[in-house]
């Protein structure tokens, strides 16, 4: 079974930096994530809180439960299920649909203007 620190080492992989680079940018004690993983030891929540604060696109649940990318920004976002909200948040959703048509219909009706007004001018 794969753990934390195994996730962990391989994340310290992917960012390029060595167990001793690391250890020091999360204010870990030097060898301290060697040691834990030859140990196949459990990462402290106080060490798992600053490499957080230190990675912050390091996805912790991945970290925790190898669930899901590696990364917060590789994390794809799935789109809504607009019939599987709630009414509240589809009526939401629809007012916030109507408003940016109403704003786009206005921006359109301005630049024919503007381009009507550019062709009377010019005769």
């Amino acid at each position: 079974m794969i753990k934390t620190i195994d996730r962990l080492m391989q994340f310290i992989e992917h960012a390029g930096l060595s167990a001793r680079q690391f250890d020091l940018s999360i204010g870990a004690s030097n060898g301290y994530t060697l040691r834990m993983s030859k140990n196949k030891a459990s990462v402290g929540s106080d060490v798992i809180e600053n490499i957080i604060r230190t990675y912050p696109d390091l996805n912790v649940a991945w970290l925790l439960t190898g669930e899901g990318s590696m990364l917060k920004s590789e994390m794809e976002e799935e789109p809504l299920d607009f019939d599987k909200l709630p009414p509240s948040r589809q009526q939401e959703i629809e007012q916030i649909i109507e408003k940016k048509i109403r704003e786009r219909q206005r921006e359109e009706m301005r630049n024919m203007l503007r381009e009507i007004t550019d062709e009377i001018r010019k005769k």
